[in-house]
This record gives C-alpha cells, sequence and structure tokens, in this order.
C-alpha cells in the first residue's frame, strides 16, 4: 500500500481537475473489480463482490481530490493571478513551487518583498490577491502561449520517507484514503462492498452528494486524512489528535455527528484487535460524510481517519504504522460485517 500511496500523491487532482487520479485508480482497480462506473461529476464508483451478500449495503469512500489554485488572469508583465482550490491558509503557500494546468508549466508562488511591506500589515493574512505565480516570462501574450484561465494548479513537492517511519507528501489528504480502498479491492472481500472515489470533497463535498444519491448505501464509511496540530505551540484539546498514535475514530466534526452504532462497532473491532486508536478532542474541519449522512432518508455514516499534521500544505507529514493500522482495521471492520 505504501508504494501505490506515494504513486498516488505525486499525481496532480486539484479539484474539478482529477483526471490524472482518476486513470490511475480505474487502472489499478480493473483487473480485480466487478463493475466500474464514472459518473458526470466524475466519482469512481467500484463495486466488488465478497464471499457474503450482507444485509446492509455497504460503501466505503475516498476522496480523490486535492487543494491547489485556480488561474484567474494574466497581468500584463506575464505573472499570474490566481484564486484557491479549498481551504488553504496563506501563510503556506509564499515561495512553493507549483504546476499548472495539463502540459505541466512550472512556476513558483510570489509575493510583494517583506521590506517594502507596511508595518501595519505585516501581521494581516496573506491571501492571494497579495500573492501572484512567476512562471518565468515577460508578457501577457507569451503567459497565456502556455496557461488558460480556469487552468489548475497543484503544489510541486517530492515524496519522501524520512525520521522513525514518517512520510511527507503532498496530497495525503487523501490519497491515503484512495490507497486504502485500492488495496482492498485487490483482495478477497468478506462482504459485497461498493467503493466511491469522490471528487470536489475540497470545494463542497459535492462529488459525494451525487455518488451517495446514486450509490444508495445503508452504511457509508469514510477513509480520510485528519488534522494533527501535535506540535510544541499547540496546547491541550487544540492539539486535536496525534501522529503516532493510530487511527482516528471521530465522533463529531464541523460537519457530521457520525453514527455511534457504526462507530462503536469501529472502536470494539479495534479493543478486540489490539489496535490503538484516538479521537478528535477539538471539533473541527469536515469530510464527503456530511453529505452521505444527509442524503435520501439519511445513511448510518462513520469516518476512520490517519492523523496527518500540515493538513491543506504542500508537505503533509503521517506516520506509516498509522496509516498501516487504518487500513488493517478497515479490513477487520468489513470482516464483522459478515
Amino acid at each position: 500500500m505504501l508504494e501505490m500511496l506515494k504513486e498516488l500523491c505525486a499525481l496532480n487532482g486539484v479539484s474539478g481537475s482529477e483526471d490524472e487520479v482518476r486513470e490511475y485508480i480505474i487502472r489499478r482497480a480493473e483487473k480485480y473489480a466487478c463493475e466500474i462506473n464514472t459518473d458526470t461529476m466524475g466519482n469512481v464508483i467500484v463495486f466488488k463482490k465478497g464471499k457474503k451478500t450482507p444485509q446492509s449495503k455497504l460503501v466505503l469512500c475516498a476522496h480523490m481530490d486535492e487543494v491547489g489554485v485556480i488561474i484567474t488572469s494574466v497581468t500584463d508583465d506575464g505573472y499570474l493571478r490566481f484564486a484557491k482550490a479549498g481551504g488553504i491558509d496563506g501563510r503556506v503557500m509564499h515561495g512553493k513551487a507549483v504546476t499548472i494546468g495539463k502540459d505541466k508549466v512550472q512556476g513558483v508562488i510570489g509575493c510583494k518583498a517583506i521590506h517594502l511591506v507596511k508595518e501595519k500589515d505585516r501581521e494581516k493574512p496573506m491571501e492571494p490577491e497579495d500573492m501572484y505565480i512567476d512562471i518565468g516570462v515577460k508578457s501577457r501574450a507569451e503567459a497565456e502561449e502556455l496557461v488558460a484561465l480556469g487552468d489548475a494548479g497543484a503544489f510541486d513537492e517530492d515524496v519522501r520517507e524520512f525520521g522513525d517511519g514518517y512520510i511527507k507528501a503532498k496530497a495525503i489528504d487523501d490519497r491515503f484514503g484512495c490507497a486504502v480502498l485500492l488495496d482492498l479491492i485487490n483482495t478477497n472481500l468478506p462482504v459485497d462492498c461498493t467503493f466511491i472515489f469522490t471528487v470536489q470533497e475540497e470545494v463542497g463535498l459535492r462529488g459525494a452528494f451525487t455518488a451517495a444519491y446514486s450509490t444508495k448505501p445503508d452504511i457509508a464509511l469514510i477513509i480520510e486524512g485528519t488534522t494533527a496540530a501535535d506540535l510544541p505551540s499547540v496546547s491541550g484539546d487544540k492539539k486535536v489528535c496525534k501522529v503516532g498514535n493510530g487511527p482516528v475514530l471521530p465522533f463529531m466534526d464541523a460537519g457530521t455527528i457520525y453514527n455511534k452504532e457504526v462507530r462503536d462497532i469501529l472502536t470494539k473491532v479495534a479493543d478486540e484487535n489490539d489496535i490503538a486508536w484516538q479521537t478528535k478532542t477539538y471539533i473541527a474541519g469536515g469530510t464527503d460524510g456530511s453529505a452521505f449522512q444527509k442524503t435520501r432518508s439519511g445513511i448510518k455514516t462513520a469516518a476512520i481517519a490517519a492523523p496527518i499534521r500540515n493538513l491543506h500544505s504542500p508537505t503533509n507529514v503521517g506516520k506509516i504504522s498509522d496509516m498501516e493500522a487504518v487500513r488493517k482495521l478497515v479490513g477487520l471492520f468489513l470482516e464483522r460485517m459478515k
């Protein structure tokens, strides 16, 4: 699964431009799936038969998209203006390399030099209107030959293992979830299962709403990366969760109160199999679970997440042991669904 995660994180798939990721997923899944469909939104929906057909229709879901930028205009001297695609703190964008469009044009996000910024403005949040992308040209005409308005730009970062079992990459949120689903598709499943790889989660769960409506599940399990703020400057419950402490089984976030019955099964399975787990101690963020929970007459929804530092930035950081534990717990949950 680790090598698959690395390959997925190296792909570009900003919200609304998930083509590379979708093609990879279809290619990896088609050898083992019973049925694969791509809906109008661009979600990939995979069905695979298991040893048994459960009474409740089960869906596992992960999103394909990542945060990034969308090109909105070009200046006379060839710089690109942009908007955020997803929730990105402007402070993590300055000086970062990006890859833009299908032709993978290279650029660097810049802003006014600090010595030119007035003292009173230095503490203000940095927004896209304060920044630009330099693609190494001198005119609007040169820039427009390379980039079109509406092109997506993804952060350009390498994937690297470091320290004691850590991994750094862009888009671990949620290529990790995609890797878990693909790994499961490649196994003999204990029960029938529908796997959904959604689009546009980072800009409002848009793919999940349509996929939840069309697949009509009874139970939805969301596989995600979630915010770990276990840093020296953060105290108490505001750490949210901790990297290295195992899978996160949230009871609530900003968008969903997760189904207690399904969550209790997850915690019980984890305890019975000596899988250390944790929960979120600070109510924030959200997942595709919010869309599933509110679709049709309601869907029993739960989530399993890997704790990730620096979420929604060019350099997500997670621990491989946490991710392996999530994969193990999801597999044991499917066994329990028999």
